[in-house]
Formats: structure tokens, C-alpha cells, sequence
């Protein structure tokens, strides 16, 4: 797959500045000036932001598990993957390359939905062997993205969870989930549901370029005073923490706070695979004053390393810099009174859906 070089005013709504080789493509190109003044005047031509493309997929399995120790969930849904919102450190783009597709722009315009998500969700749940625990949605790609307008798949499984009374929590950045609340409030109510909204930086202008798609700062936190308001346990997600550049997680706390969460969590950036150049890519663009400066104190965090998937650290690092963004979190979440309380849903109220198929003819 070739390594295309897009000038910056098609970059508009973007995260991902090239369609970046994946890891398992058996060859990359990369432009190169012959002398003849060709790339620059292909790069002046002009050009087209890229398009939103949905591939529809049938789906063999819907509910994925996990043993990952530091992972508060064993089992989660995703209704796509690839996410319009293009948030430049997503740690799901590599995932993109299973699809021979790229982790790069591919993953942020190239969406696939799972068509028969409801009814194959459905059909797991019915089985005489299932047995309900919490499930988490949108861990991978968020369920809320601006696909989900039009296809409202995330819908169709929050609706079956409500019919099933079966516990779930899903983190998002979208405003989107205001839409379901006449679903969500109700089971909230009941005790079998928690929501996230993830909050990165308060800085609108950092978020345009870091996630472009995604709600404003504001926007995020009016969601979560929308939530608190309906009764809905609402916590804040401070993921990713990225030294240099998202310093403001006090003030993001204080105004999470003060809209009703009262849970809060945070991870520093991790970058495997693919998502390492994306991202130097992304610096270059961005912030190349700091690009340096921000490498090397992820390398302080990461043991000499661009990333470490030692479970023991990949979420939180390790070094000074990890321990300093860690005692940070720890002083403004005892401040301000978050976690005192943990939410614990209801997995004993599930009430498995009717028959399916030839099972509903007994």
C-alpha cells in the first residue's frame, strides 16, 4: 500500500495524515522529489478531503472476552471498527491491518458495521449456557461515531439490553448518547448501567487537531451534566495522557466534577505498532517544535521505548514521569471527593430474550 503525502488543507476532519503502510503489506512507497519539481506541483493540485465509506460486515460473533489483568471488563461489543472520530493516538487503528487496510486514514474513512449486530447479540444471549456479567461497549471504537447517526446500530444493542435487563457501561466521546437515554435512564435507574464520556483536554483547539471529529470539550461536558441530570452514574475518562500537550488535568477534573461525574480514570498515550509513525507523523504536522520533547518523555514513561506491553504498565507507564501524572491524578481525584463510591450494576436481573428461529415454533 503506498504512503500517500497529503497536503495540509485536505487534512480538514482528519487525524491521520497518510494512508501509512500497514504492518503485514509487502511493500511501501514513499513520494520523493526527482528534481523535476513533480511533488510539488502534485501537492499543489487541488485535493479533496477523503470521504466517510460504511462497509457493511456479517458478523460470525458479537460478544468479544478478554483475560487482560489490567482491563476492568472480560467481555465487551463493538458495533464497528475503524472510528470516524480520528483521534490520532487510537490504540485500535492497528487493527485496521487484519483488513489489509491501512491504520492510517483507511481506519477513519473506511468503517465497517456489523449489519446483523441485533440479531446475532440476540442469539448469543439465548443460549441456555449463557451466563451474564457485565459487558462494556465501545471499548474499541466508539459506539457513538458519527456513523451511528444513520445506522444506529449501538441503538439496536442498548434496546436489547433494555429488553434483557442485562447490565453494560460504555465510554464515549460523542454527545450521541443522548439520543438513547430514554433507554439508558430507565436501566440506570435499575442499577444496570454506567457511562463514561472521555475528556482529554479542555482545549478546543488541541481537541480539533487530536481528535477531530469528536464533541467539543464544552460539548463532552454538557453530556455528562445531561446524564447526571437523568440519573445516570457518569464517570470522566482522562485517556490518553500525552506529556507536553494535554497539561491541563486538574482543570478537566474540576469542570467533570462540577457537570455530576463522580468516577474518573485516566491511562498514558500508548503508540504499538502502527500508531508509533502515525503519531510522529501527527508531531511533525502539528507541534514539530515539540515533537522531540514529547517523544523523549513517552520513551522516559515507556523504558527507552516508543511502547511496552507489560501489563503491569502499559496503561500508566513507569518512571517519574509516569509517577508524577499518577500523584496528580491521585491529589485532584481525593480534592475534589472522586471514587469514593464504587458503582456495582446488577448482573442477576437478566432475563434471557425469547426464542429465535425454530426454537419459537415450542
Amino acid at each position: 500500500m503506498d504512503e500517500v503525502r497529503v497536503p495540509l488543507e485536505a487534512l480538514k476532519g482528519r487525524g491521520a495524515a497518510s494512508r501509512l503502510a500497514h504492518r503485514f503489506a509487502p511493500d511501501a512507497r514513499h513520494a520523493f522529489d526527482d528534481g523535476w519539481s513533480t511533488l510539488d506541483e502534485g501537492l499543489a493540485q487541488p485535493h479533496a478531503p477523503p470521504p466517510t465509506e460504511v462497509i457493511w460486515e456479517e458478523a460470525r460473533s458479537i460478544i468479544s472476552s478478554n483475560d487482560s489483568p489490567d482491563v476492568y471488563f472480560d467481555r465487551s461489543i463493538n458495533p464497528y471498527r475503524g472510528c470516524e472520530h480520528g483521534c490520532i493516538y487510537c490504540y485500535a487503528r492497528p487493527t485496521h491491518s487484519y483488513l489489509n487496510l491501512s491504520p492510517g486514514l483507511d481506519f477513519e474513512t473506511k468503517i465497517i458495521a456489523k449489519r446483523n449486530i441485533a440479531a446475532l447479540l440476540r442469539h448469543e444471549l439465548s443460549r441456555r449456557n449463557y451466563e451474564p456479567r457485565l459487558i462494556a461497549i465501545g471499548t474499541a471504537t466508539d459506539c457513538y461515531q458519527p456513523v451511528e447517526r444513520e445506522l444506529r446500530l449501538t441503538r439496536a444493542v442498548i434496546e436489547l439490553m433494555h429488553e434483557t435487563r442485562h447490565a453494560f457501561g460504555l465510554v464515549t466521546k460523542s454527545s450521541g448518547v443522548e439520543r438513547d437515554l430514554d433507554l439508558i435512564a430507565p436501566m440506570a435507574a435499575q442499577g444496570l448501567v454506567a457511562v463514561n464520556v472521555t475528556i482529554t483536554t479542555l482545549d478546543a483547539e488541541l481537541t480539533r487537531k487530536l481528535e477531530p471529529r469528536a464533541a467539543a470539550p464544552h460539548r463532552r461536558l454538557r453530556t455528562l451534566r445531561t446524564l447526571a441530570e437523568n440519573g445516570v452514574p457518569c464517570g470522566v475518562s482522562l485517556a490518553p495522557q500525552i506529556p507536553f500537550l494535554t497539561d491541563d488535568m486538574e482543570q478537566v477534573m474540576e469542570a467533570a466534577w462540577d457537570a455530576g461525574a463522580r468516577s474518573a480514570f485516566y491511562h498514558v498515550i500508548r503508540l504499538p505498532w502502527e500508531v508509533s509513525p502515525l503519531f510522529r507523523q501527527w508531531l511533525e504536522v502539528h507541534y514539530p517544535q515539540r515533537a522531540a520533547r514529547i517523544m523523549a518523555r513517552i520513551h522516559d514513561m515507556r523504558g527507552g521505548k516508543d511502547y511496552d506491553s507489560d501489563f503491569a504498565t502499559r496503561m500508566k507507564g513507569s518512571g517519574p514521569w509516569a509517577e508524577l501524572i499518577g500523584q496528580r491524578f491521585a491529589k485532584a481525584a481525593a480534592r475534589l471527593g472522586f471514587n469514593r463510591e464504587r458503582v456495582t450494576l446488577d448482573t442477576g436481573a437478566f432475563r434471557r430474550p425469547g426464542a429465535t428461529g425454530q426454537g419459537a415454533l415450542f
